[in-house]
Formats: C-alpha cells, sequence, structure tokens
C-alpha cells in the first residue's frame, strides 16, 4: 500500500466507513437524523448542521486545489452557513459532504506519493501529507464533537 493509498483509508475511516478508533464515523453520526436535530442547539454548542457545514466548507475548498484551483476558503466563513429551513436543506448538505468526502478521498488515493511531501499552494501551509493529514485530524475532533451532541439530543 502506497502512503496515499494509506492517507485515503484513512480519511474513509473517519469520514465514511470507519469503525477502527472511534467505532463511528461521521457518515453514520449525521445520515440518521432529522433536519430539526441537525439544528438543535444544545446550550452554547455549535449545532451539528453547522459542524458538518464547516467540515464540508474545508473539503470542498482542498478539493478545488486538488482539481487545479486557487485555495479561496478562509477560516473567517468556514461557519457562515446558510439557514436551514427543511429536510431538504439538511439532505443536500449531507449529500454535498458526503460526495466531497468521496472525491477527497479519491483523490488523496490516486496522489503520486511525491507529492506528499511537495508544499500545498505555498510553503507556509506546509506539505500536502500534513494537510491531508490535519483533515483528518480536524475531523476526528468534529466528529467527537458531534457524537456528544446527538447523544445528547437523543436523551432529550
Amino acid at each position: 500500500m502506497t502512503r496515499s493509498e494509506f492517507m485515503a483509508t484513512r480519511l474513509r475511516e473517519v469520514l465514511l466507513s470507519g469503525h477502527w478508533i472511534a467505532q463511528t464515523n461521521i457518515k453514520e453520526q449525521i445520515e440518521s437524523i432529522s433536519w430539526q436535530q441537525a439544528n438543535q442547539r444544545i446550550q452554547s454548542l455549535n449545532t451539528i448542521a453547522l459542524l458538518t457545514y464547516h467540515l464540508n466548507y474545508y473539503l470542498g475548498g482542498i478539493l478545488n486545489v486538488f482539481e487545479g484551483g486557487k485555495l479561496e476558503i478562509r477560516d473567517t466563513y468556514s461557519f457562515d452557513m446558510p439557514a436551514m429551513t427543511s429536510e431538504t436543506d439538511w439532505r443536500n448538505l449531507v449529500g454535498e459532504f458526503l460526495v466531497n468526502s468521496e472525491k477527497f478521498a479519491m483523490h488523496v488515493e490516486k496522489m503520486e506519493d511525491a507529492l506528499l511531501d511537495t508544499p500545498f499552494v505555498d510553503e507556509k501551509y506546509g506539505t500536502y501529507l500534513r494537510n491531508i493529514e490535519g483533515v483528518i485530524e480536524h475531523s476526528y475532533y468534529h466528529l467527537g464533537q458531534i457524537s456528544l451532541i446527538k447523544k445528547l439530543i437523543l436523551e432529550r
């Protein structure tokens, strides 16, 4: 297995299909709730919908670079989710997240291993590998939040 294939496997574990570290994944957590649950606020915590939007924002922005575009995302906008007012809005966000997750993993899987050690867009952003690892760590961080928030919502 190449390093790129290994990183793609790790991405799929946290985003789509794994149970190795966390015994769950983001797909499993978000597909099984309604839009009302996804938007339910627990005290001052972010909602599951907002966390899903946030993760998808970064996936989409990095995918744009993978597909030959520029790095146009900014941290400032990563929580600027449009109003969600229906099950359709929620399912569209979940669907987009799942498509972006698989596209992201496929791009990583097909990368030449040498690319992993090259600068991502600009040296100040580190290497491709560092950014991919960052997506994995960021995703596990928010998976923990999503799992706990979901548990609190379901216990109400």
